[in-house]
């Protein structure tokens, strides 16, 4: 939708609201991709240390190397929902150079439109993330479930 800019200067204040809100959503979109990471080192952490000290006890092995292989998953995609890849954000450099000479309430209209689609493009990461630590979770219980077992049938 294109507006006029005297349309856009009428819409000022409202345009503030709205870049203050996507500028809002953004900060919450990154501390919740910040919250899957941490949660997922964690769960990392705790799925190598469980392979470890199932590889270091006498096992049932059909039930071991099941949970080895659920171990392997979780390492797996933990692996893949904590990579590094590009976060999506304002590059102030450009955006200077772009806007500089724009009113107020053009800039605010190209910030607040910048802003949606950052957050559009940064959502379909967040949900690919929480994907693989769902996937990376369930597996780490499975692998756990094996491992008692396994343990449990040796003994």
């Amino acid at each position: 939708m294109t507006m006029t800019p005297a349309e856009l200067e009428a819409q000022k204040e409202t345009l503030e609201l709205l870049n203050t809100e996507a500028a809002s959503r953004l900060t919450r979109q990154s501390e919740s991709l910040a919250k899957i990471d941490t949660k997922t080192v964690f769960l990392i952490g705790f799925a190598a240390t469980a392979a470890q000290f199932l590889a270091t006890h006498k096992h049932h092995d059909v039930l071991a190397y099941f949970a080895f292989a659920a171990y392997a998953v979780a390492l797996f995609t933990g692996v893949l929902t904590i990579r590094v890849a590009e976060h999506k954000e304002l590059e102030p450099p450009q955006m200077i150079a772009n806007h500089v000479h724009l009113p107020k309430s053009q800039v605010l209209a190209a910030l607040a439109a910048s802003r949606a689609s950052i957050f559009e493009v940064n959502a379909r990461r967040q949900k690919l993330k929480a994907q693989y630590w769902g996937i990376s979770l369930w597996s780490l219980v499975a692998g756990l479930g094996l491992s008692t077992v396994a343990l449990l049938l040796h003994t």
